[in-house]
């Protein structure tokens, strides 16, 4: 797993606005009339409605879409009984995915009480506010009674994830292994190791789905739950034993699946080698599975194998199943989760991992390919498909069991509001993030002893997304690392002006004399600028000693990019390069071009541009939807009327229209028209993007480009990423002077998937 540091995480927790959540008002609040609508005098009016008719609070409130987190802090991950003010970090994280899952609002409810009694009143006291209950972190076996108790008691969604959650997906991953190993659930012999209040829900749940009890045998820390045994709980004594075995070692001789939700390393080869024929291991203990994937592998090359982590195979992750769990039971106003809607979801995620995989879901993970077989057998987390195919079916099973209050009557529709909730693509910085980490590069940074430079580095080093080269001062850069505690692994520092690197600047100073001699370059011109790091760097990338590079946090722009464009320059055929920005907003990732280059281009160079942003965006798995943008619609500005901007526009798209059919692209066309999808198709039916959401904007200039982006950043409060270089023959990006950390994080990702293409392009 990639390193995180404590002084990472407390400054991710800390700066900015503390926390990871926040409440953001849904209705207009800017004039007086809202204010007034929103509180006095307005307000009273939904209050006597709900009055009327209590079913109303769902229609005039946020309650249909707000879930509760709540936890007393008692079993908070893995670190125990650590109290409730310091389970509430977990608490908003767990808001957090709720949200950019399932778009499902959360507040977070710390309780501070051990007694059951009193937990129980408080969630029963504040349950009017919210839609759903999501339990979390509560210790067993005060978790069972806790969540049968307020399930009887109350009349809306409760889960407690940590029991089934686990138990869902745990469940899907089950009936897809024992059909790839051949083998049938009422005869699979099971052996579960853990106790607790996970390995007690998954159990129940594979017996209610086909497993048999007799089958099955339970460890917890002081061995087999053996029925002689007189310290079990009710809880575990559902699953106790009489058959004469003592050990884990005897318990995996001959058994068809392994489920481990306890400690690391408890497992060893021969326990493997014991199993039956193609075995089914689930070893879940996090972040230290109870055998290594690489051990378990080795011991049994059949083996089916799954754990909770994201760098192996068949990851057991919550986040496949709770978000989109709630937001089935949410839409159609559930008065619980019960058994049909949580089977619904295990087969429905079974289902979808025997589903040909979209291209993006692939390429989001490096694989050209996954095919259900022995190393897929769950969804992964990233796949887009999952609120549409689990939510509708934890619905369906809502309805069909008789505890839906609010029926679903179109359910393509349904699944269309779904998509629409996210956008696709909003999972587009973590995707591109994991598919840089499945071929992490060499990216060399020639401003190696800057601070924020060696924090990137740290970061991205520990996250496997590259293996930084620093170029700079070696005891000067190592000093720093060391007064601001950072551990880069798998890191490179050269100095080009030591003499042990002599060798090499002769060697890039004669590549640049032969680049440059008919352009002024005396050879010993050349010389001296290797002395200069950012020439230094762009050699290496040039060399192939470093697959791309980033630059720019003490450098002009012109300074990184005078050289690049002297020494690398566009690729062939190409008369220009050009730059985009990745502008991610609540609405999708949107993409401006070009933003920082081209000055003033003409038609040719508009045209270009619009191809190779295109290219970009589908490096990133999304299909570009192309707006060429003016202060005009369509010809509504003759040529003779005004200046050549719109006409250039028009030439360019013409261009397009002629030579890439394919492309879906139109213009000239304001801004406006092109984002707002109904007033376009309103008002310019012809349009070839009418029918389609805009994604990508081609500006006239780079001074409506430029402009455009950072009021955007600045007052609409997008993250943008950029400039992402286009055209250029070698991967060379260049971060902004202000840039921050994590601005650099995410060129450095950006730089690292720009190299793995232009390796597999052959370039």
């Amino acid at each position: 797993m990639a390193k995180i540091t404590k002084e990472d995480a407390l400054r991710y927790h800390a700066e900015g606005r503390p926390g990871k959540v926040e409440v953001v008002p849904t209705k207009p609040h800017r004039t007086q009339r809202d204010l007034s609508l929103a509180y006095s005098p307005g307000v009273a009016f939904p209050c006597l409605e709900i009055e009327k008719n209590k079913d109303d609070i769902y229609k005039y409130t946020s309650k249909g879409n707000l879930v509760a987190v709540i936890s007393n802090g008692t079993a908070v991950l893995g670190l125990g009984d650590i109290g409730a003010d310091a389970g509430k970090p977990v608490m908003e994280g767990k808001g957090l995915l709720f949200k950019i899952f399932a778009d499902v609002d959360v507040f977070d409810i710390e309780v501070e009480t051990h007694d059951i009694e009193k937990f129980i009143d408080t969630v029963k006291n504040i349950a009017v506010t919210f839609g759903g209950i999501n339990l979390e972190d509560i210790k067993a076996p005060e978790c069972f009674e806790i969540e049968e108790r307020l399930k009887k008691e109350l009349h809306i969604p409760i889960m407690h994830d940590d029991q089934h959650g686990t138990a869902i997906i745990t469940a899907a991953g089950w009936i897809n292994a024992l059909e790839i190993a051949g083998k049938k659930k009422e005869e699979a012999k099971i052996v579960v190791n853990g106790a607790g209040a996970a390995a007690i829900a998954c159990t129940k749940l594979l017996v209610s789905i086909g497993a048999k009890k007799e089958n099955i045998v339970m460890l917890d820390t002081k061995g087999i739950l053996r029925k002689d045994r007189t310290d079990l709980n009710k809880y575990k004594q559902i699953f106790a034993t009489d058959r004469d075995i003592h050990t884990l070692a005897e318990a995996m001789v001959g058994a068809d699946v392994f489920l481990g939700l306890s400690t690391k390393n408890i497992v060893s080869k021969d326990m493997v080698r014991s199993m039956a024929k193609n075995p089914i291991v689930f070893a879940m203990a996090n972040p230290d599975p109870e055998i290594t994937y690489e051990d378990a592998m080795d011991a049994r090359p059949d083996v089916l194998m799954a754990t909770g982590r994201s760098d192996y195979p068949n990851q057991v992750n919550n986040v496949l199943g709770f978000p989109f769990i709630f937001r089935g039971a949410l839409d159609v106003r559930a008065t619980c989760i019960n058994e049909e809607m949580k089977i619904a979801a295990v087969y429905a995620l079974a289902k979808l991992a025997k589903e040909d995989v979209p291209d993006n879901v692939s390429a989001a993970y490096n694989v050209k390919n996954l095919i259900f077989g022995q190393y897929y057998f769950i969804p992964k987390p990233l796949d887009i498909r999952l609120i549409t195919t689990v939510a509708p079916a934890v619905a369906k099973a809502a309805m069909d069991s008789g505890v839906a209050r609010l029926p679903i009557t179109d359910w393509e529709a349904y699944k269309a509001e779904l998509s629409r909730r996210l956008g696709l693509e909003n999972q587009l910085v973590r995707r591109i993030a994991l598919k840089a980490k499945t071929e992490p590069k060499r990216i060399v940074y020639p401003e190696g002893a800057n601070l924020k430079i060696l924090k990137a580095a740290n970061e991205v080093s520990h996250e496997g997304i590259a293996k930084p080269i620093l170029l700079g001062n070696v005891d000067h850069i190592r000093q720093i690392i060391a007064e601001n505690h950072l551990e880069i692994c798998d890191v490179s520092i050269i100095d080009p002006r030591n003499p042990s690197e002599e060798a090499k600047r002769i060697q890039f100073a004669e590549m640049i004399w032969k680049k440059r001699q008919r352009k002024g370059i005396t050879h010993d011109e050349a010389y001296e600028l290797t002395d200069n790091r950012n020439y230094f760097g762009i050699m290496m990338v040039e060399t192939g000693e470093a697959d791309a590079m980033v630059s720019g946090v003490t450098s002009g722009y012109g300074e990184v990019m005078g050289p690049a464009l002297k020494l690398i320059g566009p690729r062939p055929n190409l008369n220009r390069i050009s730059s985009m920005y990745m502008v991610v907003t609540k609405r999708g990732p949107f993409f401006f071009a070009d933003t920082t280059v081209n000055l003033d281009p003409d038609w040719k160079t508009l045209a270009e541009t619009a191809l190779l942003t295109a290219e970009m965006v589908r490096r990133f798995n999304i299909e570009p939807v192309i707006a060429m943008v003016s202060y005009s619609n369509f010809g509504s500005i003759k040529p003779a009327e005004h200046t050549m901007g719109p006409e250039k526009v028009r030439q360019a798209t013409k261009f397009l229209h002629q030579n890439h059919p394919d492309l879906l692209v139109d213009g000239e066309i304001q801004a406006n028209f092109a984002l707002n999808r109904e007033m376009l198709k309103s008002s310019f039916p012809f349009a070839k993007i009418a029918n389609h959401d805009v994604n990508t904007l081609i500006f006239p200039n780079l001074s409506s480009g430029n402009i455009a982006y950072k009021i955007m950043q600045e007052i609409g409060g997008a993250e943008v990423i950029g400039p992402i270089l286009m055209g250029i023959n070698k991967p060379i990006h260049v971060v902004p002077m202000e840039c921050s950390v994590r601005e650099i994080v995410h060129m450095t990702t950006i730089a690292v998937v720009d190299a793995q293409y232009v390796k597999t392009a052959g370039q």
